[in-house]
């Protein structure tokens, strides 16, 4: 349903008790000049006069079932679509703001939901923000998601909550990499969506271009429900193809709708985009489909709720058009998040019975039923931690006590709150349907909370593998402890930025979704917690072994006075396969062959500890060694000076020895790499490949012989950089996952460089 929104020159909000649902049907008497805005979307100068037909909709206190209550959307696109822009207008339309500012923050103000300093400077969205406006009795819920592919985790969570999207997109540029992706996040999670296709007032806009690359490359049945007025620098507005009226934006802000009939020279484009709308919703919509069918023309209704009903089905993308930075095109489509998608209750959501081995339970959304609440979001603010919740059913109240199904934890509401952007609205309660913030909730990002009367949990989001490392730490010592804080801070907050401390090199290991992500929270650890982090790439986990076998005959002697050492063990050490490794379940063996009492069985463990510890770090690069079989077989011992400690230094001192001389080798860790691209990148991304030492596995083409998945194994040491020459290779479109498959020698160039730079280390150390 549409309404009449009454706005001021600057946003303000005229008086009136009059909502429509249909554009109005004037009288004769209503002149042009009583009518400074359409009522569509319009506002009447004050004490202006308009004479309606009776069939207009009233909203009033009689028929509040009818009104539409509550819409949670997310607006969502590439890097530098307008996403920002669009929602810096749809809350000054709205009357949320007073004015409005520039996404880069160039009169210091900067865009209302780019509150973080870094956004402001960098002109992009980092964290996903909240922020709710009220339409008379609708009340909508706006989040604005980051359009960067490092921040995907901030649209993942977003969508996963939300009951419908706006998908922006450039009206130059069409489909790009990071409109992929927001495509499969909001089909994973059946998110009905608008396509918004923005900047028509650039040059090189071109919107059936758009409306192609959305049926072509993201397979989606989309189809235009508006015309724009002009292109490039002569777009002035929009033609509704369902009402065939026309609106142009006039005012310093675009606040003034002017609807008029459709401009003579574009009927006949308007009558052929208006039939190829009843076709596209004929494949999908029995109604339309018989209609089309007995070549009867749909009403104005009839188009509108086969439009609602098939975009809310997910079986329809209606797309509006405009320029959100030039104030076109912005209050009809707010009435499209109106009139198309759903309310709360109309998505279906489902809960997992804990109790029924997670058997899926469809959530009512009545506000009477007992509390289902996901928390999607956490940030730590100055006063503590802000959880961001969305209430599927039931009923939150201030006081009232809350019980996390996951851990089992009973919490009292203190502070219920509506995000603004960075600002918070304070409210008592919020039930079904609603969006709101928390202060007080101890919880992880994910948990379901109930009033403690079920057992039910929400499902999980979807959390993408990090595929960039950075070795991190603090310049100095006393910094440690805001490091650790900061550290603890950030992987709560962001599930897709993980820390580890690396077992073998001892380094702290930073890994997220890309360079800008790590650089953001990198300059988030100055900025807020005044930490100078030293980074770099991280060290490789590289292995050593041995190709040959080598016997050993080793005699540890020390005389000190008193008892000394003796010990002394004769053997050899051999390779082993990676079969007898895999059938084995350790990387080295010790086998004693031993006959008689020479060495005397006590120290039969002793021997093996000090294999163990000669393991631990090679003779060529220092590091550890694996694929190694030590069998002894005899050996002698002093009556007096024998001892644990000596045959476990002997036999430590005698591998070591021998290692040298059995050929070592140092190995490399091999990834397995999966890269799915569009299939016209396939020969750069090979080559790509090629030079970073990669052995493709397998390469297929997928049904529609659109995309290409490759599976490569590539040594780690090649891969650092890799997400970066990927992207631009491939214009932002590739992806790629990676995991360990196993370890192969280095080449010979390769570990005389390694051998050369640990003797450099040691010499260093040793200075």
């Amino acid at each position: 349903m549409s309404l009449l929104r009454l706005l001021g020159p600057r946003g303000g909000l005229y008086s009136s008790s009059l909502y429509t649902s249909t554009l109005r049907r004037c009288s004769p008497t209503a002149t042009a000049a009583s009518i400074a805005r359409s009522s569509r979307t319009g506002a009447f100068l004050p004490g202006s006069s308009l004479q309606c037909s009776n069939n207009s909709r009233h909203f009033s206190s009689e028929d509040d079932h009818d009104a539409i209550k509550r819409r949670n959307i997310g607006i969502s696109a590439h890097i530098d679509s307008g996403k920002t822009t669009l929602t810096e207008r749809i809350l000054f339309y709205t009357g949320r703001i007073k004015a409005i500012h520039d996404v880069r923050g160039k009169d210091g103000v900067g865009a209302k939901m780019d509150s973080m300093d870094l956004e402001r400077e960098k002109g992009i969205t980092i964290q996903s923000a909240a922020t709710f406006c009220r339409l008379e009795k609708q009340h909508i819920n706006i989040i604005d998601t980051p359009g960067h592919v490092d921040f995907t985790i901030e649209v993942e969570r977003a969508l996963r909550v939300l009951d419908g999207g706006i998908l922006v997109l450039c009206g130059v540029s069409g489909v790009q990499s990071q409109s992929l992706t927001v495509d499969r996040q909001m089909k994973r999670y059946n998110v009905p969506r608008l396509a918004f296709i923005n900047k028509l007032d650039r040059q090189g806009s071109n919107p059936w271009k758009v409306i192609n690359d959305l049926r072509n490359q993201l397979k989606l049945n989309a189809c235009a429900v508006q015309l724009p007025i002009g292109l490039e620098d002569k777009h002035t507005g929009v033609v509704d193809l369902i009402l065939n009226k026309s609106y142009t934006f006039d005012g310093e802000k675009g606040e003034k709708v002017k609807e008029g009939d459709v401009p003579e020279e574009m009927k006949d484009l308007v009558d052929e985009k208006r039939l190829e709308l009843i076709e596209k919703l004929a494949d999908v919509d029995d109604e339309i489909g018989e209609l089309f069918l007995m070549e009867e023309e749909p009403t104005e209704e009839q188009l509108k709720e086969a439009i609602r009903r098939q975009t809310v089905a997910c079986k329809f993308v209606p797309v509006f058009m405009g320029s959100a930075f030039k104030n076109k095109g912005v209050q009809p489509l707010l009435d499209g998040v109106i009139d198309y998608l759903p309310e709360p209750i109309e998505k279906e959501n489902y809960a997992l019975d804990r109790t029924k081995n997670e058997e899926p339970v469809l959530v009512t959304g009545k506000k009477d039923d007992p509390l289902l609440a996901l928390a999607f979001k956490l940030e730590e603010t100055p006063f503590g931690q802000l959880t961001y919740m969305r209430i599927y059913q039931g009923l939150l109240k201030k006081g009232n006590y809350i019980h996390n199904v996951n851990d089992g934890k009973k919490i009292k509401l203190a502070r219920i709150v509506r995000m603004h952007s960075n600002e918070m609205e304070e409210i008592d309660e919020a039930s079904a349907g609603d969006v709101v913030a928390m202060f007080g909730v101890d919880c992880r990002s994910m948990d379901t909370f109930s009033d403690g009367n079920m057992n039910l949990a929400m499902s999980s989001m979807f959390v993408p593998e990090p595929v960039m490392s950075l070795a991190v730490k603090p310049a100095e010592t006393k910094m440690q402890n805001n490091f650790a804080k900061a550290l603890t801070k950030f992987t709560k907050e962001d599930p897709t930025l993980r820390v580890k401390v690396d077992s073998d090199t001892k380094e702290t290991v930073l890994s997220g979704m890309g360079e800008l992500h790590l650089e953001v929270y990198i300059e988030r650890m100055r900025r807020e917690y005044n930490v100078e982090c030293i980074t770099g790439q991280p060290n490789v986990n590289y292995k050593e072994t041995i190709s040959t076998k080598a016997s050993f005959d080793w005699l540890h002697k020390k005389q000190t006075g008193g008892a000394g050492q003796y010990a002394k063990v004769m053997g050899y050490i051999e390779p082993m396969t990676e079969e007898e490794i895999a059938e084995l379940g350790k990387p080295n063996e010790f086998k004693n062959r031993c006959i008689g009492t020479n060495i005397p069985p006590e120290y039969y463990p002793s021997c093996e500890k000090g294999m163990n510890d000669a393991m631990v770090e090679g003779a060529l690069v220092g590091c550890e060694v694996e694929g190694v079989r030590v069998v002894l077989e005899d050996g002698a011992s002093h009556a007096v000076d024998s001892s644990d400690m000596a045959f476990r230094i002997c036999m430590a001192n005698a591998i070591r020895d021998t290692m040298k001389k059995a050929q070592p080798n140092v190995l490399e860790p091999v990834m397995n790499v999966e890269i799915e691209i569009p299939a016209e990148f396939q020969g750069s991304v090979t080559a790509s490949l090629s030079r970073r030492m990669g052995m493709i596995q397998s390469s297929d083409m997928n049904d529609d012989g659109s995309g290409l998945k490759v599976v490569v194994q590539v040594p780690l040491a090649n891969m650092f950089g890799y997400s970066t020459e990927l992207r631009s290779l491939t214009q932002g479109k590739g992806e790629f996952t990676m995991e360990y498959s196993h370890h192969t020698p280095v080449p010979r160039n390769t570990q005389e460089e390694l051998m050369q730079k640990y003797k450099m280390e040691r010499e260093a150390e040793a200075a």
